[in-house]
């Protein structure tokens, strides 16, 4: 009964835990990393990853879910536990994702100089998603879900997303059971849309999310009043307002708040003004956040859909979905809210708005979500006076704006109020998800609370059966700006697994061929040997 942290030890992207019952192994998450390393990260301990027995995933967002089709393009061809909203949302952000990176290697191999580097390999594919999908098991909220007599898991509503969970998961190995809770990311309260938060009661372990743990989100905010001041501002000096937002989520908690803003006529001098949601994630996401799901739904959202209102849709609010219609917005003079992907500004058609307004003085760029250190979301929010753009230095001479009150993870209070609700002493508590310091601090808060609490580092793991650990993490930072495990250093492993396999197949069609076929082979197989052998 063992536990290993792979992702998201003391940083904050990047979800991934394996769970060891016995011979079975699950994970717990497989989220792709967004932003630069901390530490070095540890490969999944498992020899063929077609020997992982099932893989259970708390939400959509693609740092808890990205990686996904990656497990199926090395053969992964188990079930995908989530939630039904989780399933539904991630079909179409796993196709999103996977044309990014099929863009992106494609820009890459143009780019580069014939012959002078190796090709450049998509993490994964549309078709690897096509080959994920069917995987996928839609579980019901408050459900328990029999895995095997060793195993059962049940899902509760973390109110982070649409379909987001905490997990709990009761196991008997050899006549031993423990139960352990992945708190998933923790929702915070009061949040348009949503229900808020869901908590377990018992446990014997906790893995729990530290993002926000060393802030507070307690500044009482009106969300549409406050947008509603940006838009005229900006508007009265002849700008426009350019929101990078989170497709899946934040996106459609602005529509509600806009939706307000139209409806209560609080922009007086503007009252037709248009909101261009520009990103076909977030059209295809609000399609589903339109349908009618009861059991996330707060009850305001609850009412309005009774009442045939939908809560994110309103008159000026225009869809983009073609690269053309993308491409227009810009060249409307008229002043105008543009809301698209990335959140974090790393890639997708932000980019292309915040090179057209960032070196504007008279548009506002508004921030409404987490920024990663070392993002381009960050370093424009922190300050930086130029920043790089498709290769361009783009000069930063726009307003930029924090709203306030926006998160979608909780606070340290209501991370403190989230863990309060276990009666019974828990054996220990894994804090993850959160900055290095971050998550060690918090973890060092709890501790002052009387819980026996550590930030794990990855690698790590722990023997849950008797509440020991069995190896040291990683601790050493990699030096800044270097990640020694980098996307293209894995695709070039994947590349040298096809060429050993390519050359096992010519090797079989060789021996059924003629001899001196047979000593050119041998031939040119030893000049290769004699060239890369090592002493």
């Amino acid at each position: 009964m063992k536990l290993t942290f792979l992702g998201a030890a003391r940083e904050v992207t990047g979800s991934c835990y394996l769970l060891e019952l016995d011979n079975k192994h699950y994970l717990i998450d497989c989220g792709m990393e967004q932003g630069p390393d901390l530490y070095e990260n540890e490969q999944i301990p498992v020899e063929d990853i077609k020997n992982i027995d099932g893989i259970f995933v708390t939400h959509a967002h693609i740092d808890h879910s990205g990686n996904l089709p990656t497990m199926v393009k090395h053969n992964y061809n188990n079930p995908i536990y989530m939630t039904n909203a989780t399933k539904a949302l991630c079909e179409i952000m796993l196709y999103d994702s996977a044309k990014i990176q099929e863009f992106e290697a494609e820009w890459r191999n143009r780019k580069a100089t014939r012959g002078s580097e190796i090709p450049y390999e998509p993490l994964y594919t549309s078709e690897d998603v096509a080959r994920t999908l069917p995987l996928i098991v839609g579980c019901n909220y408050h459900e328990d879900v029999v895995i095997n007599d060793n195993l059962t898991v049940t899902f509760i509503d973390a109110g982070h997303l649409l379909g987001s969970s905490s997990i709990k998961f009761t196991m008997t190995v050899q006549g031993v059971t423990r139960t352990i809770v992945f708190s998933g990311d923790i929702g915070n309260k009061n949040k348009p849309i949503l229900r808020n938060p869901e908590f377990y009661d018992s446990s014997d372990y906790v893995v729990m999310e530290s993002t926000y743990g060393d802030r507070l989100n307690n500044v009482e905010v009106d969300y549409s009043r406050d947008l509603a001041n940006i838009i005229e501002f900006t508007f009265n000096k002849g700008g426009n307002v350019v929101i990078p937002a989170f497709a899946v989520g934040r996106m459609q908690e602005l529509l509600f708040a806009l939706r307000k803003v139209k409806t209560d006529n609080m922009v007086k001098n503007y009252p037709n003004f248009k909101v261009y949601v520009d990103s076909p994630l977030a059209v295809e996401a609000t399609k589903i956040f339109s349908m009618d799901w009861n059991d996330s739904f707060d009850e305001e959202t609850k009412t309005l859909i009774k009442q045939g209102i939908n809560p994110i849709a309103f008159d000026g609010l225009e869809l983009s979905m073609t690269a053309e219609e993308s491409k227009m917005i810009n060249f409307i003079e008229e002043p105008k809210v543009i809301l698209s992907a990335s959140g974090m500004c790393e890639a997708g058609r932000i980019r292309h708005h915040l090179k057209h307004n960032l070196w504007r003085p008279e548009s506002t760029i508004v921030f409404v979500g987490y920024q990663v250190n070392g993002t381009l979301g960050s370093k424009i929010l922190n300050g930086d006076k130029k920043v790089k753009l498709f290769g361009e230095n783009v000069s930063v001479k726009a307003d930029i704006v924090k709203l306030q009150g926006t998160s979608s993870h909780a606070d340290r209070e209501d991370l403190l109020d989230w863990i309060s609700h276990y009666k019974s002493p828990l054996e220990r508590v894994f804090v993850t998800h959160g900055d290095d310091k971050v998550s060690e601090d918090f973890a060092n808060l709890l501790c002052d609370k009387n819980y026996n609490a550590l930030a794990p580092y990855n690698g790590e793991e722990w023997d849950l059966a008797k509440n020991i650990k069995l190896q040291d993490g990683n601790t050493i930072k990699l030096t800044r700006g270097v990640r020694k495990k980098n996307k293209k250093v894995e695709n070039i492993n994947i590349m040298v697994d096809r060429a050993v396999q390519k050359l096992e197949s010519i090797a079989e069609e060789i021996k059924e061929g003629a001899n001196e076929d047979k000593r050119k082979f041998i031939t040119a197989i030893n000049r290769i040997i004699d060239k890369f052998k090592r002493n």
